[in-house]
Protein backbone atom coordinates (compact mmCIF):
# COMPACT_ATOMS: atom_id res chain seq x y z
CA UNK A 1 0.00 0.00 0.00
CA UNK A 2 1.13 3.55 -0.81
CA UNK A 3 1.91 6.30 1.93
CA UNK A 4 -1.03 8.18 -0.40
CA UNK A 5 -3.21 5.46 -0.23
CA UNK A 6 -2.88 4.81 3.77
CA UNK A 7 -6.12 6.53 5.43
CA UNK A 8 -3.98 7.32 7.90
CA UNK A 9 -1.33 9.07 6.34
CA UNK A 10 -1.13 12.65 5.50
CA UNK A 11 1.18 15.25 3.89
CA UNK A 12 0.72 17.30 6.92
CA UNK A 13 -1.57 16.88 10.26
CA UNK A 14 -2.86 19.75 12.20
CA UNK A 15 -3.16 19.73 15.89
CA UNK A 16 -6.49 21.59 17.32
CA UNK A 17 -8.81 23.48 15.11
CA UNK A 18 -9.23 27.22 16.85
CA UNK A 19 -8.53 30.05 14.45
CA UNK A 20 -4.45 29.65 13.62
CA UNK A 21 -5.16 25.62 13.18
CA UNK A 22 -8.58 25.60 11.22
CA UNK A 23 -6.84 28.68 9.39
CA UNK A 24 -3.84 26.47 8.27
CA UNK A 25 -6.08 23.54 7.62
CA UNK A 26 -7.78 25.98 4.56
CA UNK A 27 -4.34 26.88 3.27
CA UNK A 28 -3.02 23.40 3.31
CA UNK A 29 -5.80 21.80 1.46
CA UNK A 30 -6.20 24.62 -0.71
CA UNK A 31 -2.85 24.50 -2.02
CA UNK A 32 -3.50 20.62 -2.78
CA UNK A 33 -1.50 18.82 0.57
CA UNK A 34 -3.11 16.02 2.01
CA UNK A 35 -4.54 17.30 5.41
CA UNK A 36 -5.79 16.20 8.72
CA UNK A 37 -7.49 18.41 11.43
CA UNK A 38 -7.72 17.05 14.84
CA UNK A 39 -9.61 18.86 18.21
CA UNK A 40 -9.59 17.98 21.35
CA UNK A 41 -13.37 18.94 22.01
CA UNK A 42 -16.03 19.40 19.28
CA UNK A 43 -15.83 22.10 17.44
CA UNK A 44 -16.98 25.52 17.94
CA UNK A 45 -16.28 24.68 21.74
CA UNK A 46 -15.75 27.82 24.10
CA UNK A 47 -13.14 25.93 25.82
CA UNK A 48 -10.07 28.35 24.53
CA UNK A 49 -9.91 31.37 22.51
CA UNK A 50 -11.09 31.16 19.36
CA UNK A 51 -15.17 30.79 20.59
CA UNK A 52 -18.27 33.61 21.13
CA UNK A 53 -18.53 36.99 18.44
CA UNK A 54 -16.13 39.46 18.04
CA UNK A 55 -12.80 40.33 17.93
CA UNK A 56 -11.21 43.35 16.53
CA UNK A 57 -9.02 43.79 13.43
CA UNK A 58 -6.75 46.77 13.06
CA UNK A 59 -3.58 48.36 11.66
CA UNK A 60 -3.17 50.20 15.24
CA UNK A 61 -0.13 48.96 16.71
CA UNK A 62 3.07 49.80 18.87
CA UNK A 63 5.47 48.44 15.88
CA UNK A 64 5.91 48.94 12.25
CA UNK A 65 6.58 45.15 11.95
CA UNK A 66 3.19 44.43 13.02
CA UNK A 67 1.48 47.46 11.20
CA UNK A 68 3.03 45.46 8.31
CA UNK A 69 1.56 42.10 9.53
CA UNK A 70 -1.58 44.04 9.16
CA UNK A 71 -1.77 45.21 5.67
CA UNK A 72 -1.37 41.57 4.90
CA UNK A 73 -4.26 40.67 7.36
CA UNK A 74 -6.87 42.80 5.71
CA UNK A 75 -5.61 41.32 2.50
CA UNK A 76 -6.46 37.98 4.01
CA UNK A 77 -9.38 38.57 5.37
CA UNK A 78 -10.89 39.53 2.39
CA UNK A 79 -9.55 36.11 0.48
CA UNK A 80 -11.48 34.86 3.34
CA UNK A 81 -14.52 36.48 2.25
CA UNK A 82 -14.16 36.05 -1.32
CA UNK A 83 -13.86 32.25 -0.79
CA UNK A 84 -16.25 31.47 1.92
CA UNK A 85 -19.32 33.72 0.67
CA UNK A 86 -19.67 35.44 3.66
CA UNK A 87 -19.24 39.03 4.86
CA UNK A 88 -16.88 38.39 7.88
CA UNK A 89 -15.38 42.18 8.29
CA UNK A 90 -17.77 45.20 9.56
CA UNK A 91 -15.66 48.33 9.41
CA UNK A 92 -16.57 50.69 12.34
CA UNK A 93 -13.03 52.95 12.63
CA UNK A 94 -11.54 52.57 16.12
CA UNK A 95 -9.56 54.86 18.33
CA UNK A 96 -6.76 54.58 21.02
CA UNK A 97 -7.46 56.30 24.06
CA UNK A 98 -4.55 57.45 26.11
CA UNK A 99 -5.45 59.61 29.16
CA UNK A 100 -2.94 61.61 30.70
CA UNK A 101 0.29 60.14 32.57
CA UNK A 102 -0.82 56.91 30.63
CA UNK A 103 1.79 54.04 31.06
CA UNK A 104 1.17 53.18 27.31
CA UNK A 105 2.14 56.54 25.33
CA UNK A 106 0.84 56.79 21.54
CA UNK A 107 4.16 57.68 20.47
CA UNK A 108 4.71 54.23 19.27
CA UNK A 109 1.94 54.02 17.84
CA UNK A 110 2.08 57.18 15.60
CA UNK A 111 5.38 56.20 15.02
CA UNK A 112 4.99 52.88 13.48
CA UNK A 113 1.95 53.81 11.45
CA UNK A 114 3.60 56.78 9.95
CA UNK A 115 6.97 54.31 8.96
CA UNK A 116 4.05 52.48 6.99
CA UNK A 117 2.01 55.45 5.43
CA UNK A 118 -1.30 54.44 6.99
CA UNK A 119 -3.74 57.49 7.46
CA UNK A 120 -4.69 58.22 11.17
CA UNK A 121 -6.13 61.52 13.03
CA UNK A 122 -4.80 62.73 16.25
CA UNK A 123 -7.90 63.78 18.48
CA UNK A 124 -8.01 66.13 21.65
CA UNK A 125 -10.67 64.85 24.19
CA UNK A 126 -12.76 68.06 22.86
CA UNK A 127 -12.61 66.30 19.83
CA UNK A 128 -12.94 63.03 20.92
CA UNK A 129 -15.89 63.85 22.78
CA UNK A 130 -17.50 66.07 20.44
CA UNK A 131 -17.55 62.90 17.64
CA UNK A 132 -18.61 60.61 20.62
CA UNK A 133 -20.45 62.18 23.00
CA UNK A 134 -21.17 58.63 24.16
CA UNK A 135 -17.44 59.23 25.36
CA UNK A 136 -16.72 60.87 29.28
CA UNK A 137 -13.01 61.16 29.26
CA UNK A 138 -10.46 62.91 31.68
CA UNK A 139 -8.64 66.36 31.05
CA UNK A 140 -6.08 65.85 28.80
CA UNK A 141 -7.04 62.68 27.21
CA UNK A 142 -5.42 62.02 23.38
CA UNK A 143 -6.88 59.61 20.68
CA UNK A 144 -5.71 58.32 17.53
CA UNK A 145 -8.34 57.20 14.98
CA UNK A 146 -8.01 54.69 12.16
CA UNK A 147 -10.72 54.42 9.56
CA UNK A 148 -10.25 50.73 8.91
CA UNK A 149 -10.32 49.52 12.50
CA UNK A 150 -13.18 46.35 11.78
CA UNK A 151 -14.57 43.27 14.18
CA UNK A 152 -14.55 40.20 12.70
CA UNK A 153 -16.65 37.23 14.08
CA UNK A 154 -14.26 34.56 16.40
CA UNK A 155 -16.46 31.42 15.67
CA UNK A 156 -18.32 32.01 12.19
CA UNK A 157 -14.80 32.35 10.35
CA UNK A 158 -13.73 29.95 12.52
CA UNK A 159 -16.67 27.84 11.02
CA UNK A 160 -16.01 29.07 7.51
CA UNK A 161 -12.28 28.05 6.99
CA UNK A 162 -13.40 24.29 8.28
CA UNK A 163 -15.81 24.59 5.95
CA UNK A 164 -13.37 25.49 3.04
CA UNK A 165 -10.59 23.50 4.48
CA UNK A 166 -13.13 20.05 4.23
CA UNK A 167 -14.36 21.47 0.40
CA UNK A 168 -10.71 20.70 -0.90
CA UNK A 169 -10.45 17.60 0.77
CA UNK A 170 -8.84 17.45 4.42
CA UNK A 171 -10.08 15.36 6.77
CA UNK A 172 -11.10 16.98 9.92
CA UNK A 173 -11.80 14.95 12.88
CA UNK A 174 -13.13 16.56 16.44
CA UNK A 175 -13.55 14.55 20.31
CA UNK A 176 -9.99 13.27 19.03
CA UNK A 177 -7.37 14.64 21.76
CA UNK A 178 -3.21 13.79 20.65
CA UNK A 179 -1.73 11.92 24.02
CA UNK A 180 2.18 11.94 21.99
CA UNK A 181 3.39 13.35 18.98
CA UNK A 182 7.02 11.13 17.96
CA UNK A 183 9.51 12.89 15.29
CA UNK A 184 11.46 10.30 13.17
CA UNK A 185 13.88 10.50 10.21
CA UNK A 186 11.33 10.64 7.43
CA UNK A 187 8.25 11.91 9.21
CA UNK A 188 6.29 13.17 12.52
CA UNK A 189 3.65 10.02 14.23
CA UNK A 190 0.36 11.47 15.89
CA UNK A 191 -1.08 9.36 18.63
CA UNK A 192 -4.47 9.70 19.83
CA UNK A 193 -6.78 7.70 22.07
CA UNK A 194 -8.11 6.05 19.11
CA UNK A 195 -5.53 5.47 16.28
CA UNK A 196 -2.16 6.76 15.05
CA UNK A 197 -1.99 8.83 12.30
CA UNK A 198 1.62 10.15 10.10
CA UNK A 199 2.68 12.71 8.64
CA UNK A 200 5.21 14.75 7.15
CA UNK A 201 4.94 17.60 9.10
CA UNK A 202 2.92 18.70 11.77
CA UNK A 203 1.52 21.91 13.00
CA UNK A 204 0.80 22.44 16.80
CA UNK A 205 -1.53 25.48 17.44
CA UNK A 206 -2.05 23.99 20.97
CA UNK A 207 -2.50 27.21 22.51
CA UNK A 208 -2.44 27.14 26.58
CA UNK A 209 -1.92 23.27 25.87
CA UNK A 210 1.05 23.31 23.77
CA UNK A 211 3.55 22.46 26.26
CA UNK A 212 1.49 19.11 27.28
CA UNK A 213 3.01 18.35 23.57
CA UNK A 214 6.27 20.07 23.61
CA UNK A 215 7.68 18.80 26.60
CA UNK A 216 8.31 15.40 25.45
CA UNK A 217 9.99 16.84 22.35
CA UNK A 218 12.66 18.17 24.49
CA UNK A 219 11.17 21.59 24.38
CA UNK A 220 8.91 24.48 26.42
CA UNK A 221 7.83 27.40 25.76
CA UNK A 222 7.40 29.72 28.91
CA UNK A 223 3.63 30.51 28.99
CA UNK A 224 1.30 32.81 31.17
CA UNK A 225 -2.21 31.44 30.81
CA UNK A 226 -5.02 33.83 31.81
CA UNK A 227 -8.46 33.43 32.53
CA UNK A 228 -9.56 36.29 31.03
CA UNK A 229 -13.38 37.69 30.78
CA UNK A 230 -15.62 39.57 28.43
CA UNK A 231 -18.93 41.69 29.53
CA UNK A 232 -21.95 42.64 27.20
CA UNK A 233 -23.65 45.71 28.42
CA UNK A 234 -27.35 46.14 27.59
CA UNK A 235 -27.84 50.25 26.86
CA UNK A 236 -30.99 51.81 26.71
CA UNK A 237 -30.38 53.04 23.34
CA UNK A 238 -28.45 50.89 21.37
CA UNK A 239 -28.86 53.13 18.56
CA UNK A 240 -25.75 55.42 20.37
CA UNK A 241 -23.67 52.22 19.93
CA UNK A 242 -24.74 51.15 16.63
CA UNK A 243 -20.98 50.37 14.15
CA UNK A 244 -22.10 53.22 12.15
CA UNK A 245 -21.87 56.13 14.86
CA UNK A 246 -19.11 54.52 17.49
CA UNK A 247 -16.14 52.97 16.94
CA UNK A 248 -13.78 50.18 18.27
CA UNK A 249 -11.96 51.39 21.38
CA UNK A 250 -8.81 50.60 23.32
CA UNK A 251 -7.86 52.49 26.70
CA UNK A 252 -4.15 52.71 26.46
CA UNK A 253 -3.47 52.63 30.25
CA UNK A 254 -2.78 50.15 33.19
CA UNK A 255 -5.04 48.50 33.62
CA UNK A 256 -6.07 48.24 29.99
CA UNK A 257 -9.51 47.83 28.39
CA UNK A 258 -11.13 47.37 25.19
CA UNK A 259 -15.11 47.65 23.59
CA UNK A 260 -16.99 47.23 20.87
CA UNK A 261 -19.89 48.77 19.59
CA UNK A 262 -23.61 46.94 19.26
CA UNK A 263 -22.54 43.77 16.70
CA UNK A 264 -24.91 41.37 15.86
CA UNK A 265 -27.10 42.38 19.04
CA UNK A 266 -28.28 45.13 20.94
CA UNK A 267 -25.32 45.28 23.13
CA UNK A 268 -21.93 46.26 23.72
CA UNK A 269 -19.00 44.24 24.59
CA UNK A 270 -15.95 45.34 26.71
CA UNK A 271 -13.24 43.69 28.52
CA UNK A 272 -9.55 44.52 30.40
CA UNK A 273 -7.03 43.10 28.52
CA UNK A 274 -4.77 40.52 30.58
CA UNK A 275 -7.07 40.90 33.55
CA UNK A 276 -7.68 37.59 34.66
CA UNK A 277 -6.23 35.01 36.69
CA UNK A 278 -3.34 32.56 35.93
CA UNK A 279 -4.88 28.96 35.24
CA UNK A 280 -4.22 25.92 33.90
CA UNK A 281 -6.24 25.36 31.01
CA UNK A 282 -8.04 21.88 32.29
CA UNK A 283 -8.60 23.57 35.60
CA UNK A 284 -11.14 26.21 35.05
CA UNK A 285 -14.56 27.33 36.29
CA UNK A 286 -16.04 28.95 33.54
CA UNK A 287 -18.36 30.63 35.72
CA UNK A 288 -18.35 34.85 36.43
CA UNK A 289 -16.11 36.66 38.35
CA UNK A 290 -17.56 38.94 40.62
CA UNK A 291 -14.14 41.16 41.10
CA UNK A 292 -13.42 41.44 37.50
CA UNK A 293 -16.86 42.10 36.28
CA UNK A 294 -17.38 44.76 39.44
CA UNK A 295 -14.12 46.71 38.01
CA UNK A 296 -14.70 46.56 34.40
CA UNK A 297 -18.46 47.95 35.37
CA UNK A 298 -17.09 50.75 37.43
CA UNK A 299 -14.75 51.63 34.34
CA UNK A 300 -17.71 51.13 31.63
CA UNK A 301 -19.98 53.53 34.12
CA UNK A 302 -17.27 56.37 34.63
CA UNK A 303 -16.02 56.42 30.89
CA UNK A 304 -19.06 55.12 28.82
CA UNK A 305 -22.18 56.22 30.76
CA UNK A 306 -24.77 55.07 28.49
CA UNK A 307 -23.27 51.82 27.99
CA UNK A 308 -26.56 50.63 30.48
CA UNK A 309 -25.82 47.56 32.87
CA UNK A 310 -24.04 44.02 32.27
CA UNK A 311 -26.58 41.26 31.08
CA UNK A 312 -23.66 38.17 31.14
CA UNK A 313 -19.81 37.78 30.45
CA UNK A 314 -17.93 34.72 28.56
CA UNK A 315 -14.74 33.59 29.85
CA UNK A 316 -11.84 32.94 27.37
CA UNK A 317 -7.83 32.02 27.50
CA UNK A 318 -5.00 34.41 27.47
CA UNK A 319 -2.09 32.57 26.35
CA UNK A 320 0.81 35.09 26.52
CA UNK A 321 4.27 34.74 25.94
CA UNK A 322 7.04 36.76 27.82
CA UNK A 323 7.28 39.43 25.01
CA UNK A 324 3.59 38.51 23.38
CA UNK A 325 5.11 38.17 20.58
CA UNK A 326 3.35 35.26 18.62
CA UNK A 327 5.23 31.57 18.38
CA UNK A 328 5.54 30.85 14.62
CA UNK A 329 8.06 27.79 13.31
CA UNK A 330 10.05 24.47 13.91
CA UNK A 331 10.84 23.09 17.27
CA UNK A 332 14.21 23.21 17.56
CA UNK A 333 15.32 19.56 17.18
CA UNK A 334 12.02 18.23 16.49
CA UNK A 335 11.84 20.47 13.04
CA UNK A 336 9.20 18.44 11.24
CA UNK A 337 6.89 20.33 14.11
CA UNK A 338 6.04 23.35 13.54
CA UNK A 339 4.03 25.61 16.57
CA UNK A 340 1.31 28.02 15.96
CA UNK A 341 0.69 30.32 19.27
CA UNK A 342 -0.99 33.47 18.76
CA UNK A 343 -0.16 35.45 22.43
CA UNK A 344 -3.47 36.02 22.93
CA UNK A 345 -3.54 39.07 20.26
CA UNK A 346 -3.78 36.74 16.93
CA UNK A 347 -6.92 36.40 15.95
CA UNK A 348 -7.43 39.32 13.53
CA UNK A 349 -4.01 37.48 12.28
CA UNK A 350 -5.77 33.84 11.85
CA UNK A 351 -5.87 33.64 8.42
CA UNK A 352 -2.53 34.85 8.08
CA UNK A 353 -0.18 32.83 9.80
CA UNK A 354 -2.78 29.92 9.25
CA UNK A 355 -1.34 31.02 5.42
CA UNK A 356 2.42 31.35 6.92
CA UNK A 357 2.35 28.46 8.79
CA UNK A 358 1.15 26.80 5.50
CA UNK A 359 4.16 27.96 3.23
CA UNK A 360 6.55 26.90 6.07
CA UNK A 361 5.86 23.42 6.08
CA UNK A 362 6.74 23.27 1.98
CA UNK A 363 9.44 25.99 2.44
CA UNK A 364 11.59 25.65 5.64
CA UNK A 365 13.66 28.44 5.08
CA UNK A 366 10.94 30.95 5.32
CA UNK A 367 11.73 30.78 9.14
CA UNK A 368 14.91 32.72 8.45
CA UNK A 369 12.95 35.74 7.06
CA UNK A 370 10.62 38.48 8.32
CA UNK A 371 8.14 38.50 9.38
CA UNK A 372 9.26 34.37 10.97
CA UNK A 373 12.43 35.80 11.87
CA UNK A 374 10.53 37.61 14.75
CA UNK A 375 8.29 34.60 15.71
CA UNK A 376 10.80 31.71 15.80
CA UNK A 377 10.73 29.66 19.10
CA UNK A 378 14.74 30.07 19.44
CA UNK A 379 14.44 34.15 20.34
CA UNK A 380 15.47 35.38 23.25
CA UNK A 381 12.30 35.82 24.91
CA UNK A 382 11.75 32.11 24.98
CA UNK A 383 14.93 30.97 25.94
CA UNK A 384 16.56 32.94 28.84
CA UNK A 385 14.91 32.95 32.09
CA UNK A 386 15.88 36.92 33.14
CA UNK A 387 14.23 38.17 29.99
CA UNK A 388 11.44 41.05 30.95
CA UNK A 389 7.94 40.45 30.85
CA UNK A 390 6.18 42.92 28.54
CA UNK A 391 2.54 42.38 27.38
CA UNK A 392 1.86 45.68 25.66
CA UNK A 393 -0.07 45.40 22.25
Amino acid sequence: MSAHADPRSFDVIVVVMGGLGSAAAWHLARAGRRVLGLEQFTFGHDRGASHDTSRILRHSYHRSDYVRLTARAYADWADLEQSSGEKLVTTTGGVDLCPPGSSIPLDDYETSLAEENIPYELLSRTQLQDRWPQMRLPEGTTGLYQERTSIVPAAQSVAAMQRLAAADGATLLDRTPVTCVRQAARGVTVVTPHARYSAEKVILCTDAWANTLLEPLGYKIPLTVLDQQVTYFQPTAPSRFAPAVFPVWIWLDEPSYFGFPCYGEATVKAGEDCGGPQVSPDRRTGSTDPDMLNRLTAFIRKRFPYSGTPVRSKRCLYTLTPDRDFVIGPVPGAERVLVGLGAAHAYKFAPTLGRMLADLTAHPALAGAEPYSTFRLDRPALTDATYPVNWMT
